[in-house]
């Protein structure tokens, strides 16, 4: 009986074992619709294509800027004196030549005076001696004197002459140094913080205020070496627009480049630039970060195909393109320059149908099939 109960046992098992072993390997077997064409080859695959197109491509450059004066001055008296009147407010804007502060002139005023007596005196004491010189010479003709008087009455004259000019020139260094007292804004700009009052003491090192040029303005900012050939060719074509962009307020300022750095940051590999900008409604800030974009160049009928077409790898950069025979090709590009979804590139010839979908599963000269619903790229 317990053989008969193993025997039954042991052919169940054999039964199932051999059920599932048929059913795992028949399973396994391609359906008749999925079999392998060309005798075990994969079929072609399905692309997508796109042709190149013609286009000028203007040349894009961003960079982050910052805002900077053309010109601040740092106003500092000329002598040592006490402030008798501040003209202007902090923050005011002034223009070129505007009295800003009053120092106590009373010194510098008596010399004035003082130098112009001096000179008064002198002119008289000059036409003395020419009146008594026009005179030796009346009574030379008639011998009635020396020559040797005469001679002497010259000299007193030419002395006379050399003092008054050197007097003139010492009531002039008076004037300018009574000039010093009246302190005038150097340019137009607006007015920083005023570190005085009246009654100060001032002297040469004291900072009186700061004067920042706000109209016309600049920005400064960076590009990388390699835009620089197409920067001067373009400057020397004319002026070369540049826009700004502030975060603060969605609004755009346009200006035009007005400096190239002489010299490339050997460690960075950038240029320093600077462009100028209208800014009578204050918009630009001086220390304001801005972004910045330029036209550097354009390129000419460039040929442009889409950024998805192109495989860069260690072999170098390439697209595959469909050739005569409907199998997918390699052609090796060089691009030129990126911009949103499309790149211009050099190596095409314009009539290649550039796969972009499916190149994912492509070898050099497999086969494709192209997708009904391929379009053309549009420029």
């Amino acid at each position: 009986m317990k053989k008969s109960s193993l025997a039954f046992v042991v052919g169940a098992i054999v039964v199932l074992g051999g059920g599932a072993w048929f059913m795992t390997h028949d399973g396994a077997k391609p359906a008749a619709g999925n079999k392998p064409m060309n005798g075990g080859q994969q079929g072609p695959t399905t692309v997508r294509i796109v042709a190149p197109v013609r286009q000028d491509v203007p040349v894009v450059l961003q960079a982050n800027g910052t805002v900077t004066p053309i010109s601040t001055v740092d106003l500092h008296p000329q002598t040592t004196s006490t402030i008798a009147k501040v003209h202007i407010k902090e923050g005011q804007f002034v223009k070129s030549g505007e009295l800003m502060f009053t120092l106590d002139d009373r010194s510098e005023r008596a010399n004035v005076d003082k130098a112009q007596a001096q000179v008064e005196r002198d002119r008289a004491s000059l036409a003395d001696y020419e009146r008594q010189y026009q005179r030796a010479l009346e009574l030379l003709e008639k011998k009635f004197i020396a020559q040797g008087a005469v001679d002497t009455l010259k000299s007193q004259v030419d002395s006379a002459r050399a003092l008054l000019n050197a007097d003139i020139a010492a009531a002039r260094s008076a004037g300018v140094d009574a000039s010093y007292t009246a302190i005038r804004a150097p340019m137009t700009g607006r007015v920083g913080a005023i570190n005085v009052y009246p009654g100060s003491l001032v002297q040469m090192t004291t900072l009186l205020a700061t004067v920042t040029q706000l109209d016309p303005i600049t920005v400064a900012f960076t590009l990388p070496e390699t835009a620089l050939a197409g920067l001067m060719a373009a400057q020397q074509q004319g002026a070369v627009p540049v826009s700004v962009k502030l975060e603060s307020i969605a609004k755009e300022v346009n200006g035009k480049l007005s400096f190239i750095d002489n010299t490339v940051d050997p460690v960075a590999g950038v240029i320093r630039v600077k462009a100028q900008f209208d800014n009578k409604d204050t918009t630009l800030w001086p220390g304001q970060y801005v972004n910045t974009k330029l036209v550097s160049h354009v390129i000419k009928d460039a040929t442009v195909i889409p950024q998805n077409a192109i495989i860069s790898n260690t072999r170098g950069t390439f697209i595959y393109a469909v050739d005569k025979d409907q199998s997918a090709k390699v052609v090796n590009i060089k691009r030129l320059y990126a911009f949103g979804e499309s790149a211009a590139v050099t190596g095409l010839d314009g009539s290649e149908q550039v796969i972009v979908d499916g190149k994912q599963n492509l070898r050099p000269g497999g086969k494709v099939r192209i997708a009904s619903d391929s379009v053309k790229q549009k420029g």
